[in-house]
């Protein structure tokens, strides 16, 4: 029996897809299950299928059956013991509630890892850019302080429960389809806990936890941006049953400034030049995150030209260096003279000729191809 062809047990194509695999798996298994079949050689059959399946629903020992057969799973560890294998996700939802083996009071009362929590932490543009310390508050469950965790009033005791004798779940035949088959729920009068809490902590009211509101002061790394999430690990909700902690996650939101636009780690300025400046050339103060610096303005600058001050930008989050500023010139109209700039201009005027000439590209085409986009 156990050299027949594992498609054929499960009674699919050699192309059945995984769903059509698990699909005849869960009608096969549903059919011969030991608990349900009382046949003799259903629990062969029942094993014949789970060794079929455990094969064929694992893409690289699949691969190896449809080339070598048998002998192809020899380099794979063998044909898999069908009792070691894990069917629990599928087996349970295939019979429910209904109890095959009395595990599901094991898998309730197992160690279970805490929820994560999350917080948001605001920055100014300069503490993303430097990295700050910073103070969170947030509130998370703690081991209650009263009762240590009992959740019993300190000098009292549980008791274990009457409904179902400590078991944390109740058992109930009932006739299916399929025959005789036990329904196993969570106890109704304990929860599952198996004992009864007779007189509840004041503190806790019985939870054994109790709401606490913890501060911490957290490095912030220089080089973050909004969204940018921080794993403060062990620092979220208790877990159950023994089970860790989760973990807190801190946000980034990072504040606008007034001048500073950030362009992953490269920071810009809008630059605004009078048309003398641009036409002469002058050596102007532009502000930075590092204080002003000097930047000389060659003579005849257009509008758009963009100037580069080199590792003066964002430090990069994951390694060493900065980013630059990028410096936009924008070259001012003005749109009221006086009568002494008035005749300059118009003199000028006089000397540059009304001669005009259509461009090929745009002010922002230009810009784009500088700054990259």
């Amino acid at each position: 029996m156990t050299q027949r062809d594992y498609y054929e047990i499960l009674g699919v194509s050699r192309s059945a897809s995984p769903d059509e695999l698990k699909t005849a798996f869960r009608n096969l298994a549903r059919k011969y299950h030991p608990d349900v079949n009382k046949e003799p050689n259903a629990e062969e059959l029942f094993k014949e299928i789970n060794e079929a399946y455990a094969v064929l629903s694992d893409p690289d020992k699949r691969a190896a059956y449809d080339r070598f057969g048998r002998a192809g799973l020899n380099g794979m560890g063998g044909v898999p013991d069908w009792t070691t294998m894990d069917f629990s996700d599928i087996l349970e939802g295939i019979f429910g509630g209904f109890g095959f083996g009395g595990s599901s009071g094991s898998r309730r009362n197992a160690p279970r890892r805490g929820a994560d929590l999350s917080y948001t932490v605001a920055l100014t543009f300069e503490e993303a850019v430097f990295g700050v310390e910073k103070e969170v508050e947030f509130t998370r469950d703690e081991v209650c302080s009263t009762c240590r965790g009992s959740g019993s009033e300190p000098g009292t005791s549980k008791t274990r429960c009457a409904t179902c004798g400590g078991a944390g779940e109740v058992r109930q035949v009932r006739q299916t389809f399929l025959g005789s088959m036990v329904q196993v729920t969570t106890c109704p009068n304990c929860n599952g806990a198996g004992e009864i809490i007779s007189t509840p902590c004041h503190t806790c009211r019985g939870r054994g936890l109790e709401r606490k509101t913890v501060k911490k002061v957290v490095p912030i790394p220089a080089g973050v941006d909004s969204g940018t999430q921080i794993r403060l690990a062990g620092e979220g909700q208790p877990g159950q049953n023994g089970g860790p902690h989760g973990n807190l996650y801190l946000e980034m939101q990072v504040k606008p400034h007034k001048f500073f636009r950030r362009r992953k780690d490269d920071i810009q300025l809008d630059l605004s030049i009078n048309i003398a400046q641009a036409a002469l050339g002058a050596e102007v103060e532009v502000p930075t995150v590092d204080g002003p610096t000097k930047l000389q303005i060659p003579a005849g600058t257009q509008p758009g030209k963009v100037f580069t001050l080199r590792g003066k930008g964002v430090p990069h989050l994951r390694g060493n260096g900065r980013g630059d500023q990028l410096i936009i010139t924008n070259v001012q109209i003005p749109t009221s003279l006086t009568d002494e700039q008035r005749a300059l201009f118009e003199k000028l005027a006089a000397s540059l000729g009304t001669e005009v000439k259509p461009q090929e590209k745009g002010f922002w085409d230009f810009l784009k191809e500088v700054i990259g986009g």
